[in-house]
């Protein structure tokens, strides 16, 4: 069961994003729960885990990006918005989609066929670690970057960090297009890079990630193309 969240505080917004979410679920072979809230704070109040949604980003009160930070890294969140010059931002909190208003319904339906392509494909892929006996599965959504030690691997993801003796070269072929090398030692996920400063990536958790002087251009032209792919 698909959950989806609609979060706007126009009234006639609200239904008509509804209407057309509604629409877009009747049309596919699945079955969806879809909430509606006017309000950040009603929507942080609810417990129920949602994988889409799509969320104004100048409500009143608690703004979307600050509701965004607050939500689950793993929904993904589709901003709706009339100002063009925020799309970045929404990026900062790893939203999947940026639509302008008025929405149409083509608009909508390929943002929601993104968000739950992303939801199903790249949730479910994984790297499997062979470390001291042991097999170990990694989501590989859930790496935030890779380095390498004296030739000891080290897997960063938010709740635990994996070790194992590799190359980051064997590494990188076993991952996708999300990542990165912006420096001999270091892969990042573009998925957990809010910005960039004094030769560092800087994450959404905070983290900062050294970027060799010969890869900074490259990176940047990365960050904005992935950037870019994900705004509608």
């Amino acid at each position: 069961m698909l959950t989806i969240a609609i979060c706007e505080d126009e009234t006639h917004i609200l239904k008509s994003l509804y209407q057309k979410t509604q629409k877009y679920i009747n049309s596919k072979p699945l079955s969806a729960i879809i909430k509606t809230y006017t309000s950040g704070e009603d929507l942080l109040k609810e417990q129920i885990f949602f994988d889409i949604i799509l969320m104004d980003m100048m409500l009143q009160g608690i703004n979307g990006l600050e509701t965004a930070k607050q939500i689950s890294s793993k929904s993904r969140i589709i901003f709706i918005t009339s100002y063009k010059e925020y799309a970045l931002a929404a990026f900062d909190v790893n939203a999947v989609h940026y639509l302008i208003k008025p929405v149409s319904d083509e608009r909508l339906f390929l943002a929601l066929d993104r968000a739950l392509c992303r939801t199903k494909q790249l949730d479910n892929e994984t790297l499997t670690l062979q470390s001291a006996g042991k097999t170990q599965i990694i989501p590989i959504r859930d790496i935030l970057y890779c380095e390498v030690f004296n030739h000891r691997i080290c897997i960063h993801t938010s709740l635990h960090t994996y070790h194992y003796f590799g190359t980051l070269d064997l590494l990188e072929t076993k991952l996708d297009e999300r990542f990165f090398r912006c420096h001999r030692s270091f892969l990042v996920n573009m998925s957990y890079v809010a910005g960039q400063e004094k030769g560092e990536a800087i994450l959404t958790t905070g983290e900062k990630i050294l970027i060799s002087r010969r890869k900074q251009a490259a990176f940047m032209e990365k960050l904005l193309d992935f950037l870019k792919h994900e705004v509608i």
